[in-house]
């Protein structure tokens, strides 16, 4: 038996004890159905996600936890994977500086490229490659727990003492064995068998909507449920921030707009400066003392 066959023959026996790999009894016959019965299952299979997630919830609380104290240290939040798991988080942290005005360093997405998920040096060199720290916490994202590039990167990352958190859909994969905080949504089987980008890819979603959102709430980048820190980069944006000042302030538009052009388009300061009177710089004063939080300052001037 050469070599080849028999590392074929192990991956073959690790497939087989993974649940995002079993075959789903209820679309056994999904290649039989009418157009609407098949969106009909796949729909219904979605609905198990949420609840399946909902789940892990202490352990996504755990890690914001983590993430806002590094965040508090100079460190990053940074996701690692490959395939469809890479991707999802690359597309995380590419939303977050727009959406809550945090410099493209703060959330960092790393994805293996091509044909390099069973390369374990490959994780850790990636990690390496953007000067990863003990103050960073790393979130490696793989649906079965065992892809080499995202174990060779934890490791790696555990090697310098950073937080690591694993993001799976297999339980009692290496992984989530393996980090220090284990979120591991068991979703079940795939309506079509081993296309992890289905349920396991959604779950991965809302975990990772969850860890991203979270935490910029938690370091106040929100006012109430609104985008304070959004940044005005393109006219759509510009839009968004003369509404979020007027739901704030329950001002006119005009009044809105006035306040975001004295303030160079700071939605915070422009808040700040229609609720409380203040001028620019004593309310830039009365932001920097508040940490950044707008309820924070708000409540000091009211």
């Amino acid at each position: 038996m050469t070599a080849a066959v028999r590392d074929r023959r192990v991956l073959l026996s690790e497939l087989e004890q993974l649940v995002s790999e079993e075959r789903n009894p209820r679309t056994m016959g999904i290649d039989l159905m009418s157009t609407p019965e098949i969106v009909a299952t796949i729909n219904a299979e979605d609905r198990l996600v949420p609840e399946a997630v909902g789940k892990t919830l202490p352990q996504v609380a755990q890690a914001v936890d983590a993430i806002v104290a590094a965040f508090g240290k100079g460190g990053r939040l940074v996701y690692i994977g490959a395939g469809t798991s890479g991707r999802l988080g690359v597309l995380d942290a590419s939303e977050c500086p727009p959406t809550f005005g945090v410099p493209p360093t703060m959330v960092v997405g790393v994805s293996a490229v091509e044909g390099a998920e069973d390369n374990a040096e490959g994780g850790a060199a990636d990690l390496r490659a953007i000067d990863l720290t003990n103050r960073d916490v790393v979130v490696g994202i793989a649906v079965s727990g065992r892809t080499p590039y995202v174990i060779g990167a934890l490791n790696y990352a555990k090697s310098l003492g950073a937080v690591t958190v694993g993001l799976t859909c297999n339980p009692d994969s290496a992984i989530a064995g393996m980090a220090d905080i284990s979120i591991a949504p068991l979703v079940g089987a795939e309506v079509v068998t081993g296309s992890t980008r289905l349920k396991s890819g959604t779950a991965q979603k809302l975990v990772l909507n969850m860890l991203s959102t979270a935490s910029m709430i938690r370091i106040g980048k929100t006012y109430q449920n609104l985008m304070v820190d959004v940044r005005t980069s393109n006219e759509k944006l510009l839009a968004r921030a003369v509404r979020i000042v007027m739901q704030a302030t329950d001002c006119p538009e005009q009044v809105a707009e006035a306040a975001l052009q004295r303030t160079g388009n700071d939605v915070k300061l422009a808040i700040l400066t229609i609720l409380t009177g203040l001028e620019i710089e004593a309310a830039r004063a009365a932001m920097t003392k508040a940490d950044g939080f707008l309820r924070r300052a708000l409540e000091a001037g009211a």
